[in-house]
């Protein structure tokens, strides 16, 4: 029997996995996918997670993996350009967005935490319901029938979890005015704005730099993905064309429905992140609206509280249970603030331009881009966030030193 077991392989079973076991406990990582190569996932690893990288001394490692960096963010509104958010000023090692495939931040984490003896990942292991007995979760039971039985079992498998299902843990819906269409377009310029957001004619679209090609966030209304589907692509790229005319979009590009794909959006949280022998973390605790990009962060915060708040207790033979809510406790908080942050752009900004309602942009953005300072408090915000963690769970050895050249030649 293992003492964690953890659903999920995204960001915060990744890190949990690693942090239990490097306070000398038996992790186990249940991911239910074959790898990590799922496109359109989150990108952007901000300065709170590269803090955390930092104090485990992998930070400099992970630098050397390809990324590009963000240090501020801009929004145009009908063709005039605004400056939102600076984040050069944070006092931080990496004052800046890492912006990474997040398959190859999972990939770096799984080989980290390969060389600790506890842990373990299996692949292709999907968990579809927990073992109870006598009132307490004690493990779960995988698709094909076999169980993984735990001390402890942590819900880290997104806003698809488990536990929002059957009543396990009781849920809180905050709503989304929005749903995404996800798809690719071929970098034809330089790219010197590694991320460009804009809104015109009722259109809004996000542009993520990956080098070699743009990830473009398509916004629709709640509801709308199928409407603007029937209305063809060349429809979608006349609303690209719109709001970023100087985009070169060229023949033969988005000639097929299945290269469109659609992020249902939510905004919810648990009332109740626990219950004797399961704690809930991450988007399983809490699905964050794309507002801000900060969802993995987010889950990186909470494995880390996981761990500071369960990993030394129970590593010296102590029940976890009755220290579960210390987690809730600790990062419910911080994720109230932020809701409701996102839930002011959604109802302020994303709905109202949508609706077409949006003929200049609100005075808060106009103020923040004619007063330079007033740029560090979103800069903050999205770097930061509130309350961030810091490593101080034990650890019973320090990570292997590896050659990183080694690393980056490998990959």
């Amino acid at each position: 029997m293992d003492d964690v077991v953890i659903l999920g392989g995204g960001p915060a079973g990744m890190l949990a996995g690693p942090l239990f076991a490097r306070a000398g406990l038996k992790a186990r990582v249940l991911e239910k996918h074959r790898d990590f190569l799922r496109d359109f996932r989150g990108d952007t690893v901000h300065p709170s997670t590269m803090e955390i990288l930092d104090q485990l001394g992998l930070l400099e490692r992970f630098l050397r993996r390809p990324h590009n960096r963000i240090d501020r963010a801009g929004f145009r509104i009908e063709g005039i350009d605004y400056a939102v958010a600076d984040l050069s000023h944070l006092k931080t090692p990496a004052p800046f967005i890492a912006m990474m495939p997040q398959w190859h931040f999972l990939d770096f984490l799984k080989e980290q935490a390969a060389h600790l003896p506890g842990f373990a990942l299996e692949m292709e292991a999907e968990g579809t319901g927990f073992i109870e007995e006598n009132g307490r979760i004690v493990g779960v039971t995988l698709a094909d029938g076999t169980e993984r039985r735990a001390r402890l079992t942590i819900a880290a498998d997104g806003r698809g979890s488990i536990v929002r299902s059957g009543n396990i843990l009781p849920l809180e819906a905050i709503g989304a005015p929005m749903d995404v269409l996800w798809f690719r377009l071929p970098k034809v310029d330089d790219g010197s704005d590694a991320l460009r957001g804009g809104i015109a004619g009722g259109r809004m679209i996000i542009l993520i730099d990956r080098d070699e090609y743009w990830q473009c966030a398509y916004v629709v209304p709640k509801g709308a993905a199928d409407a603007v589907r029937k209305q063809g692509l060349d429809a979608l790229k006349a609303g690209i064309m719109t709001v970023f005319p100087e985009v070169v979009i060229p023949s033969g590009v988005l000639t097929s429905d299945d290269e469109v794909k659609l992020l249902t959006v939510s905004l919810d949280r648990l009332t109740r992140w626990h219950r004797p022998g399961l704690l809930a973390i991450g988007d399983a605790a809490h699905a964050m609206s794309p507002v801000g990009g900060v969802g993995i962060n987010f889950a990186i915060q909470d494995a880390v509280a996981a761990a500071n708040a369960l990993a030394g207790p129970m590593a010296a033979g102590l029940d976890p249970d009755q220290r579960l809510h210390r987690v809730q406790s600790r990062r419910e908080r911080p994720v109230r603030i932020v809701q409701a942050a996102q839930k002011f752009v959604q109802d302020n900004l994303i709905a109202p331009a949508l609706a077409g309602k949006i003929a200049r942009a609100p005075m808060p953005m106009r103020a923040i881009d004619r007063f330079a300072i007033l740029r560090r408090i979103p800069g903050r915000l999205i770097g930061l966030g509130v309350k961030r963690e810091r490593v101080r769970s034990p650890s019973v050895g320090a990570w292997p030193k590896l050659d990183c050249d080694r690393e980056v030649e490998a990959l």
